[in-house]
């Protein structure tokens, strides 16, 4: 994104976005992530772009006829840091709008900065070199297809599993989720809110968040949250959405079922023959059992720190 091409456009700072502006960046996004192979913005930022409550800064870069060339989302609601991610139009690289929106974000932001590139793009390595950015995790993109065998799925003893039941879950699905993620730096942190705006997305299926619970207490153990992205003009895929399994139960097989029962449910009740995951690279006990299931990588996505 960088270049020794100066840029003439100029970035515009904002605290929120009207709707056409949001339709420019949503098209934006689309353009980058049919050229890199890689969307560029991920669905918590998506989320909030929708949501005119949402508190966040935006940055856009735009050419003499207008059009949009450049756009920055900062995140300020981690304590951790201010969450940034950065996308240039395929068109208009190598101008110069990357190192300006960049430029913009470390004027902007105060604290550390914790800055998202998606497929692993060599020219946002090279801005983030440039910079003093700091390569400090790495999620991989695994992906296998539905056309090779499956395992079945082998449950514990004592443990069933059945459907989540949205409303009436919530609540028990939320404390397991903080449970097992609870090193997380995203995931342990979803509330109510986070699970609702969810469950409000088209693509939000009950019946393929699969729950794991002890036949005789009803408690939660694990879940598998399936997803399935639907996009004109690509193909239909599957999504490891989110997968959980309560540390006391750990050991048992249960992850390994629970993989195993939403991958089945994706092909046998949703007709797809292809299933991606995200897994960040230093889990390598979820890295190895997602190979041993037949998964292997495809992309990488790297988080830069600054400060």
């Amino acid at each position: 994104m960088s270049s020794a091409e100066p840029t003439s456009e100029q970035v515009t700072r904002t605290d929120s976005l009207d709707a056409p502006t949001i339709a420019d960046v949503l098209a934006l996004a689309a353009a980058a992530g049919n050229a890199d192979g890689a969307d560029p913005l991920d669905e918590h930022v998506l989320l909030r772009l929708r949501d005119p409550h949402a508190p966040a800064t935006h940055l856009t870069s735009r050419s003499a006829d207008g059009t949009l060339t450049g756009y920055a989302h900062l995140d300020t609601t981690d304590p951790a840091g201010t969450g940034v991610e950065l996308v240039v139009h395929p068109a208009y690289r190598r101008r110069g709008t990357g190192r300006a929106l960049a430029r913009g974000v470390l004027a902007t932001a105060t604290g550390p900065l914790r800055a998202w590139a998606h497929g692993d793009h060599p020219s946002a390595a090279a801005l983030a070199v440039d910079l003093d950015f700091r390569r400090a995790r790495v999620l991989w993109q695994l992906r296998r297809p539905l056309t090779a065998p499956l395992p079945g799925p082998r449950l514990p003893d004592g443990v069933t599993l059945r459907a989540f039941r949205p409303g009436a879950d919530d609540e028990a699905w939320l404390a397991l989720n903080a449970l097992a993620f609870a090193e997380h730096p995203e995931q342990g942190r979803w509330t109510a809110e986070d699970l609702r705006v969810r469950q409000s997305e088209p693509w939000f299926d009950p019946a393929g968040f699969l729950l794991a619970e002890e036949s005789a207490t009803g408690r939660l153990l694990g879940f598998h949250w399936t997803k399935v992205h639907e996009r004109p003009g690509s193909a239909r895929i599957g999504e490891v959405y989110v997968l959980g399994v309560d540390p006391s139960a750990h050991g048992g097989g249960l992850g390994r079922a629970l993989t195993t029962a939403g991958l089945a449910y994706l092909r046998d009740r949703r007709g797809l023959d292809r299933v991606m995951l995200y897994v960040d690279e230093s889990n390598t006990g979820a890295v190895a059992l997602y190979e041993r299931l037949g998964f292997a990588r495809w992309s990488a996505h790297v988080n830069y720190h600054l400060g």
